[in-house]
C-alpha cells in the first residue's frame, strides 16, 4: 500500500534523512522507533507531504504522492496523528471530530464513521459537548486519533502518541491502536516506547540520525543485540 524509496530529505541546506526506505501492505502493523531527533518526525511530515523529498520517491497504492498536496494525500487514504495535540481546544469534541471529515472522501459518510469513532472511544460520545481545551492529556490524544479516524484513512500514521502521558494512560493509547488495528486499519507508528510499539507491531524499522539502520520482524528487532542496548536497556 505504501512504498517509500530511498528519499532524503533537507532543512534548508540541512539533510535530515538520508535514502530512508520503508514499506507497508495492507493489514500491516509497522513500528518506526529511534530516540529523539533521529527522523521519525520528519520521516512522517514527508510523507503526509508537510515536508518535499529531494530524492526518492513515495508511492501509495500505485500512485506518486510525493509532490502531492497534503490535502490530496488525506483524500488519497494516508492520515497522521501528530505528535503535538493539534486539537481547537475552543471547539467542542464533535466539532473537532468533524473537522477530520472535510474532505471528499470521506464528507458523505461522516455519521457512519462518527457512529464508529464513538464506538471506539465511548468516552469521546459522553463528551461530544463538551470544550476540547478542558479535557485531560489522555481525553485529547484520543480526540486527535478519532479526528484523525474521521478522514476514513487506508494506512493511519501516528507520531509519539504516548508523548507526554502517565504509564497508565498509555497503556490504555495502546489497547486503542490494538483495537484500531483489528478493525482492519493498517497502522505505521513512531514510539520511543520501543518495547511497547514492537509488542503491537508486526514488524519494524530502526532510524538512526536520519539513516534506516536496521529492519526486520518485531521478534526479531525485540532480539536483536543493538535494539536491546540502546532502546530497551539489556
Amino acid at each position: 500500500m505504501l512504498d517509500v524509496k530511498n528519499i532524503d530529505v533537507f532543512y534548508g541546506k540541512l539533510q535530515a534523512l538520508w535514502s530512508v526506505s520503508l514499506n507497508l501492505t495492507k493489514g500491516d502493523f509497522v513500528s518506526l522507533i529511534g530516540s529523539n531527533g533521529a527522523g521519525k518526525t520528519t520521516t512522517l511530515n514527508t510523507l503526509i507531504g508537510l515536508l518535499r523529498p529531494t530524492g526518492g520517491s513515495i508511492n501509495l497504492k500505485d500512485e506518486r504522492i510525493d509532490n502531492l498536496p497534503s490535502t490530496r494525500i488525506v483524500d488519497s487514504g494516508l492520515a497522521l496523528v501528530p505528535e503535538v495535540r493539534a486539537i481547537f481546544p475552543q471547539m467542542n469534541v464533535l466539532d473537532n471530530l468533524l473537522v477530520g471529515a472535510q474532505i471528499r472522501r470521506a464528507w458523505d459518510q461522516r455519521e457512519a464513521t462518527l457512529d464508529w469513532v464513538f464506538q471506539l472511544f465511548p468516552r469521546l460520545k459522553d463528551r461530544r459537548k463538551q470544550l476540547a481545551g478542558t479535557m485531560s492529556g489522555g481525553e485529547q490524544q484520543m480526540l486527535n486519533v478519532g479526528r484523525a479516524l474521521m478522514s476514513r484513512p487506508e494506512i493511519l500514521m501516528l507520531d509519539e502518541p504516548s508523548l507526554g502521558l502517565a504509564p497508565k494512560v498509555v497503556s490504555g493509547i495502546f489497547d486503542d491502536l490494538k483495537r484500531i488495528h483489528e478493525e482492519g486499519l493498517t497502522i505505521l507508528l513512531a514510539e520511543q516506547h520501543v518495547l511497547h510499539a514492537l509488542r503491537m507491531s508486526d514488524k519494524g524499522y530502526v532510524l538512526e540520525t536520519g539513516k534506516m539502520v536496521l529492519e526486520g520482524s518485531s521478534e526479531e528487532l525485540l532480539n536483536d543485540k543493538r535494539v536491546k542496548e540502546r532502546y530497551i536497556g539489556g
